[in-house]
């Protein structure tokens, strides 16, 4: 989804480096009903994981692009995308 997409991007410009999670992205875009959109949000986010658009970590642990665990997870944006 297109616009998750550039939301993930967004959120990495603006916390320059630093982790956050992809619920953060989801809640600021849907504030009441931001927990319908999490399988969307994680879905986009393993998928720009994938393309090496962004870093995704789990436990502190990069994730491999082709590990598909269920859990919490950081985004980490990339310093020059790819």
């Amino acid at each position: 989804m297109e616009v998750l997409r550039v939301a993930i991007l967004d959120f990495c410009r603006r916390k320059k480096g630093k982790s956050f999670s992809p619920s953060e992205v989801i809640q600021q875009m849907f504030p009441e009903d931001w927990a319908l959109f999490l399988d969307e949000i994680h879905s986009e986010m393993l998928l720009m994981h994938k393309e090496g658009q962004i870093h995704v970590t789990q436990n502190g642990k990069p994730l491999e692009p082709d590990e598909n665990t269920q859990g919490s997870y950081k985004i980490v944006g990339r310093v020059k995308p790819k």
